[in-house]
């Protein structure tokens, strides 16, 4: 055994550095070695910006099938970029400090710029005393897995029949997603008379002459968006047009409607790991979590122009983490929401996956071992000084490395390096955890020429009775081994994603009901992960590393059907994916296909989707009131849990129920808070009701205003199945129609009378 292998030291950086977040960090280090003839072997080997991707770039679920570009393809970062867009807090003369150091503003709120920062500038504007934080993060990935998919019948969620009254009607649902096909039917009218996206900013666009973005441009008329067809990434993507059918989708001619059918769409195609290939190495860090933040600017700034209410949909993301990556992000998405503005995001699909473990105080030790690919990064945090021991299980002989927190703090900047056999290079960072500066983070990134931890095994262990420490995996993977059985920590906790963390974000996590699907060619396809309603087995689950429970409610997210955009289709024909269409159509010249898909990605526009109807029926619901009508509405899936709690947050979320709250008509003893089976529908005064089966028995009809006012109250004969109603012309606005009688139809629903 060594006490430690070869001790490498990275250069002191500038004054300015406790200012930068770590990727910034990175890159004013990648700076500092392009001006160095002879880098360190720490400038050359330890950013993953140069040799390996970014931990905090490329997140890939376990359950997905394909690997993200900047794993799979050279990283385009081998050119030297000249911008990015960050965030900055500037304290005072802001507009001096940004014209000083030849900055572009392209938002702010209170002292919190974002702005695109000349690269070599970047140095120079963290040592000036003006500047407080320079803030930045790469891009996340989008969070649907596809290999899980579903059954060829109605969504869960449809099975919730929309109120008549609410459509979405007046709303604009905004989505910031990949893949989006632009002339899918679904997002016109239900009868395809009205085209319903409104605008798009694609920021991989290459057709920016005159535009006004950092990255790409918009376009916002009907003839636009129809001749530019789909987003950049459209030939092979598929992601956008998926979640955007589940928030928003007419349903088209089929039954796989989406939560609001009649609401207005504004769209944000942006970049993560899974599109980046397309993106020129001069532009790649324009775009970071900041970019994301202008995205959903744009959205909201939009819903504003026209006067209208807006819920934003996010399907994507990345972990949380203790350097404090996502303060002024937090910030900034805390200045677009309030009365009108919501915003909701998917929780990610960690939640099968050992992400954290503890050694408490009095425990000796605790430990596990350790896979992944090429590169790998987890977390470990403590008050204490302790002890880590890694061990490489060779079959001449064990190589064990003993690393103190006191060698870390020791070294030149608190980093840390050596190497072992089986793993080219071990870096620790130690820093200052964000939340509680008392208590110390250490980053332990990991990189080699091929798999880790395979041949040989490689275990890591965290030694001394009076330390508490908990460690959060990042990428790669918490598992065992028979070579040491005792090393078996590891529990599947603690993996929401960011910026689903962020308290007043709606974070969405997934319920499971159908285990298969019958595709075109008459093929059941099985894909199992629970039933009844209970939380999915993907999703993630909290607390937040700051100790908050997450997610807030939950929505059906396994085998769930919707829209596959057309060109990729068009683009691959052979892939896995079309194994599992459920239908096939023609529209406009082009071949289209409703398609079965699984993640919290198909929850979160679910969500949104259902409060767009809450925002229909009270426009200026704050992210505060919609997490009030979640709290007391939603349904509770394992009623011997007490809510909210860590796996279902609040439960699953009941649209119809929170509709009646909002509108005061939950507390109406008569009138019920489950939804009718019966299809109701309006024309003028005239009630059409359209029974599901045959009664035995006579039905009540009560019809109340919004005040509990009885203004009908009908007896409906069992002889028929379809029945007319003439309700008083003297009603106009929205009211509780009752049905009671046979337990098959009774329940209620709202309709709106003009």
């Amino acid at each position: 055994m060594i006490m430690i292998g070869e001790m490498l030291t990275l250069q002191a950086q500038h004054t300015g550095k406790g200012k930068l977040s770590p990727w910034l960090r990175q890159l004013v280090r990648r700076e500092i070695a392009t001006l160095n003839p002879h880098p360190s072997p720490l400038t050359s080997h330890l950013s993953p910006l140069t040799s390996h991707p970014s931990p905090h770039t490329s997140h890939l679920s376990p359950l997905t099938s394909h690997l993200s570009p900047l794993t799979s393809h050279p990283s385009p970062l081998t050119s030297q970029p000249s911008t990015l867009c960050a965030f900055v807090r500037i304290t005072s003369e802001a507009d001096q400090v940004l014209a000083s150091y030849h900055c572009r503003d392209l938002a702010h709120v209170g002292n919190i710029h974002i702005a695109v920062i000349p690269l070599h500038q970047l140095p120079l504007m963290a040592a000036d005393d003006r500047v407080s934080r320079i803030e930045a993060r790469p891009m996340g990935r989008a969070l649907t897995d596809s290999m899980a998919h579903h059954l060829n019948a109605l969504p869960v969620y449809e099975g919730e029949q929309l109120p008549q009254a609410f459509t979405g009607k007046g709303v604009v649902v905004g989505l910031m997603d990949i893949g989006f096909d632009l002339t899918h039917p679904n997002f016109y009218s239900r009868d395809t008379t009205r085209y319903r996206i409104c605008r798009l900013w694609d920021m991989l666009s290459t057709d920016t002459l005159g535009s006004p973005f950092p990255v790409g441009r918009d376009y916002t008329t009907r003839q636009e968006l129809l001749t530019l067809g789909h987003s950049r990434d459209g030939n092979d993507m598929t992601h956008g047009t998926h979640t955007l059918g589940i928030a928003a989708g007419s349903g088209y001619d089929s039954p796989y409607r989406g939560m609001a059918p009649e609401s207005d769409i504004c769209l944000v195609a942006n970049a993560v790991s899974d599109n980046a290939a397309l993106i020129d190495s001069s532009l790649y860090e324009r775009f970071t979590f900041a970019t994301d933040a202008l995205g959903f600017k744009y959205i909201f700034d939009y819903a504003k122009s026209v006067g209208k209410p807006c819920v934003a949909s996010f399907s994507e993301g990345s972990s949380q983490d203790f350097w404090g990556y996502d303060q002024l992000y937090y910030e900034m998405l805390d200045s677009l929401l309030g009365p009108g503005r919501i915003l909701v995001s998917a929780a990610g699909n960690q939640g099968h996956v050992k992400s954290w473990f503890r050694k408490p105080l009095g425990t000796a030790s605790c430990g596990c071992f350790l896979q992944g690919d090429k590169s790998m990064m987890h977390t470990l945090k403590s008050a204490d000084d302790f002890t880590i021991r890694f061990v490489s299980y060779n079959q001449e002989r064990n190589d064990t490395v003993l690393v103190t927190t006191k060698d870390i703090l020791a070294a030149d900047d608190s980093l840390f390096h050596f190497s072992m056999k089986g793993v080219d290079s071990i870096a620790i960072e130690a820093y200052p955890s964000c939340y509680e500066p008392r208590e110390t983070c250490y980053d332990l990134m990991l990189y080699h020429s091929r798999a880790i931890g395979f041949t040989p095994p490689l275990s890591i262990e965290i030694l001394g009775s009076n330390s508490d420490v908990e460690l959060w995996r990042v990428s790669g993977t918490l598992t065992t081994n028979g070579l040491a059985p005792q090393l078996n920590a590891g529990e599947c906790v603690r993996n929401v994603y960011s910026p689903s963390s962020s308290p007043r974000v709606v974070c969405v996590g997934s319920t499971t009901y159908r285990d298969s699907i019958q595709n075109t060619a008459g093929v059941w396809k099985h894909y199992w992960l629970g039933q009844y309603g209970h939380r999915a087995p993907f999703s993630s689950v909290g607390p937040t590393m700051d100790g908050r429970t997450k997610p807030d409610v939950m929505a059906p997210g396994n085998n769930i059907v919707s829209s596959l955009s057309s060109f990729f289709m068009e683009h691959h024909p052979d892939a896995g994916d079309m194994d599992w269409n459920v239908a096939q159509y023609s529209f406009g010249g082009r071949t289209y296909a409703w398609n079965s898909n699984t993640g919290t990605s198909s929850s979160c526009p679910a969500v949104a989707g259902a409060i767009a109807l809450w925002l229909q029926a009270k426009p200026d619901l704050t992210p505060e009131d919609v997490l009030h009508v979640i709290a007391q509405t939603s349904r509770h899936p394992e009623p011997q849990l007490s809510y909210p709690n860590n796996e279902y947050g609040h439960g699953q979320i009941d649209a119809y129920r929170g509709l009646l709250y909002i509108l005061g008509i939950d507390g109406m003893q008569e009138v019920s808070a489950t939804h009718t089976r019966a299809r109701v529908s309006l024309s003028g005064h005239r009630l059409f009701i359209s029974l599901p089966v045959a009664l035995s028995s006579p039905l009540r009809l009560r019809v109340y205003s919004l005040s509990g006012r009885l203004c009908h109250e009908q007896v409906l004969s069992p002889s028929s199945s379809r029945h007319e109603v003439r309700l008083p012309s003297s009603l106009s606005g929205i009211y509780a129609v009752q049905l009671d009688g046979s337990p098959a139809v009774s329940g209620s629903t709202l309709v709106s009378i003009d």
